[in-house]
């Protein structure tokens, strides 16, 4: 008999592996059914034999042979004369089976059931998609730069199934060429003019969350837990772990032998810095714990209102700030808490000092400004290093030096 060439529909559903082979023969089933009631009415009478390995089909009309006279139902009932046509041999309240030729649609007919089948395939192959990346949202996975482009890179993944990694979701330091593979975490999936975009991430805190379980086996395990994790991709993050054996020392199994464990998370996000601390239900300790690597010398936290007021000795004051605000920025995220930070000099007598354009009358102008260069802009910074430190720094004669060095001492023991 006549056939429609499905060859190249069949092939679609075998490339998607996910779709299975009752779901392929239900579709095909249902769109020629469709096309039967277009043509006779009903497909209650007619069965669609799908064979999937050559890529076509027939269809396959039955009807109840009864006497010329008695035809209630032609679709179901053919008349004896016209039976006998076909095989002498049937008698009436036989069954016959007819085959039926799939060109007697006509080709608009059959040209239409070629697209419909095809757009079916094709919103079959994007559900399996969305529901694959639907459950591996929060999984990292390698895929392949295909495309890059100034707001948003084309990857590739093991089926070449598409996948958009974001400007947005980079890190500022990423750099990636065509070719290269890539590892991030699957952010989400959205759908986009009916087609579903699946959305990756390197910024995402559950990136470096799998790293740390891909790193650290007793956080694989369970023995050991991640907390909560904040982020300032390319610059710092902070990771607050628990471990639930009191045998194991979360911190040191996170961060590994002389840094083992961290070292390749660190490079894989850009020299990120991240700092592990210990997760408590204190609050004073975990604000402390997150200020790291600065040391904390006094707090007074207003629970209400969620806010502590940290002081700290001045040379820690910057370090629990960090470069751009970027240090207590994530304390703040990872406590909930607003902190503010003062300089601590309680318990300190507030030293006398003297900046040195006030000796300019005694001391040469360009004496002065070389002090300045090395970072002396007060006595008692150059009082503080020794003559040789001094001479070693600046560019200025030993003598020049010590004579500044006696100017300076003698203004401070008139005090």
């Amino acid at each position: 008999m006549a056939s429609i060439n499905l060859i190249e529909a069949f092939q679609d559903f075998k490339e998607a592996e996910n779709i299975d082979r009752p779901t392929m023969m239900k579709v095909v089933e249902d769109v020629f059914k469709t096309l039967l009631r277009k043509k006779y009415g009903s497909d209650d009478n007619f069965d669609v034999i799908v064979n999937a390995e050559k890529g076509d089909l027939e269809i396959v009309r039955h009807r109840v042979i009864v006497e010329d006279d008695k035809v209630i139902d032609p679709l179901a009932e053919v008349p004896y004369s016209e039976a006998i046509k076909i095989e002498p041999d049937y008698e009436v309240g036989e069954e016959l089976y007819q085959e039926v030729e799939i060109l007697d649609f006509g080709r608009r007919a059959i040209l239409a059931a070629k697209q419909t089948l095809a757009s079916r395939i094709g919103d079959l192959k994007k559900n399996v998609l969305v529901k694959k990346y639907n459950d591996r949202v929060g999984e990292i996975i390698n895929a392949e730069v295909y495309q890059v482009w100034k707001k948003e890179i084309l990857l590739l993944d093991e089926e070449g199934n598409e996948l958009i990694l974001p400007k947005s979701e980079q890190i500022p330091q990423d750099y990636f060429k065509k070719g290269e593979s890539i590892r991030a975490v699957v952010r989400k999936v959205d759908l986009k003019n009916n087609s579903p975009v699946i959305i990756l991430s390197r910024t995402s805190p559950s990136f470096l969350a799998k790293l740390l379980e891909i790193e650290v086996p007793e956080i694989f395990d369970g023995l050991i837990v991640i907390k909560k994790i904040v982020r300032e991709p390319g610059e710092r993050a902070k990771v607050a772990v628990e471990s639930y054996d009191d045998r194991i020392d979360p911190v040191g199994a996170c961060v590994g032998m002389k840094g083992s464990r961290i070292h390749g998370i660190v490079r894989e996000l850009k020299n990120e810095n991240i700092d592990v601390i210990n997760w408590t239900n204190n609050t004073q300790l975990l604000i402390q714990r997150s200020l790291t690597p600065s040391k904390i010398t006094n707090m007074d936290i207003d629970s209400e209102k969620l806010h502590a007021s940290v002081y700290l000795k001045p040379d820690q004051v910057s370090l629990a700030i960090g470069r751009k605000g970027v240090n207590i920025k994530l304390a703040q995220e990872l406590t909930g808490y607003s902190i503010d930070v003062f300089r601590d000099n309680e318990g300190e007598e507030e030293e006398f000092d003297i900046d040195l354009e006030e000796f300019s009358d005694e001391i040469e102008t360009w004496v002065i400004d070389e002090f300045k260069r090395v970072g002396c802009d007060t006595a008692r910074s150059v009082l503080s290093l020794t003559a040789e430190e001094l001479e070693r720094r600046t560019d200025l004669e030993k003598q020049t030096i010590e004579d500044v060095r006696r100017i300076l001492k003698e203004e401070f023991d008139k005090e």
